[in-house]
């Protein structure tokens, strides 16, 4: 029998299948395109410590293999999250995930905090990767600032952490590495990349906010490739894959490049039930080519250089 069993660290999920953070909405609206008791975890849209009204519009555009995003993180807030969604996500059969995002360092470790006192919450992936704010968020995208943040957060909440980090940085192994060093029980790879999409016409962006992140297929190399470097650099570290995936070919291309988990993110947004999709086919797959686990794939993936 194929276990599908993981670990990210302290967390254990029933499979390696998550849905990312902002596709998902807050998880009630999928229930009906998704057997949510399959998956091996759900991951609500970012919360942050105030609610936050967002971007103006428009806030999306389509791209050739991709989707350009700057909603700006459009949520009720912390208290609403716990008062209004938290009591249906802790009737799920299955892990959920809180993301959250703060301003600063301070907003994260009291959100970590609230978060940790609560029951339901199996981990908290912290985002501070998202392109597509003003303020706070910049701390991504130094080793030190990772973390500093991380360190606090794990001495304020007991829970696994997650942190989620931004491709928009010269080298992703540092950033991660500060990460792990902290106290994060894993990384997800990746956020969004920085894009844009232009109407030459009328000389303007498309997005009203200029600028915004891209997802789907079009990110998939770049999100391989990080997921790749940094598992060599962190052998044995747990790694949460994400860009582009929409097929369980895609998946165990994740998992092989040494990604224990991934989030199914932007397929979700043309096919609903993209997640559980994917999970099936990736079990008849493994069965079919012998694979009696999961963690026996993760990173398996070896050089075609000489000596490497």
């Amino acid at each position: 029998m194929l276990d599908l069993r993981v670990s990210l660290g302290r967390l254990g999920l029933r499979n390696p299948i998550l849905v990312a953070s902002g596709t998902f909405g807050y998880v009630r609206e999928m229930a009906g395109f998704v057997r949510l008791d399959r998956l091996g975890g759900v991951i609500p849209k970012t919360v942050t410590f105030r609610p936050r009204a967002g971007n103006p519009t428009p806030r999306t555009a389509e791209t050739a293999s991709g989707l350009l995003n700057a909603i700006g993180l459009d949520n009720d807030g912390i208290g609403h999250f716990i008062d209004h969604h938290l009591p249906y996500l802790r009737t799920l059969d299955t892990a959920v995930i809180a993301n959250i995002a703060g301003e600063d360092l301070d907003q994260f470790v009291e959100m970590a905090a609230m978060l940790g006192r609560e029951e339901g919450v199996a981990a908290v992936e912290l985002n501070i990767s998202c392109p597509n704010v003003s303020h706070g968020l910049d701390l991504g995208i130094d080793p030190r600032s990772v973390g500093r943040l991380v360190a606090d957060v794990r001495e304020a909440c007991p829970l696994p952490l997650i942190a989620k980090l931004t491709p928009n940085v010269t080298d992703i192994v540092p950033i991660a590495a500060a990460a792990a060093e902290a106290g994060a029980d894993a990384v997800s790879l990746i956020n969004t990349v920085k894009g844009m999409a232009v109407d030459w016409r009328r000389r303007r962006p498309i997005l009203a906010n200029d600028i915004g992140g891209l997802s789907g297929p079009a990110i998939k190399p770049i999100a391989l490739r990080m997921v790749w470097e940094v598992s060599r650099a962190l052998p044995g570290f747990p790694i949460v894959g994400i860009g582009g995936i929409t097929t369980a070919a895609d998946a165990l291309e994740f998992l092989v490049a040494g990604a224990s988990a991934v989030q199914v993110g932007t397929a979700t947004f043309f096919n609903p039930s993209a997640a559980q999709d994917l999970l099936e086919s990736m079990h008849t797959l493994l069965e079919k080519e012998g694979v009696e686990d999961i963690p026996s794939l993760v990173g398996s993936l070896r050089s075609n250089k000489p000596g490497s």
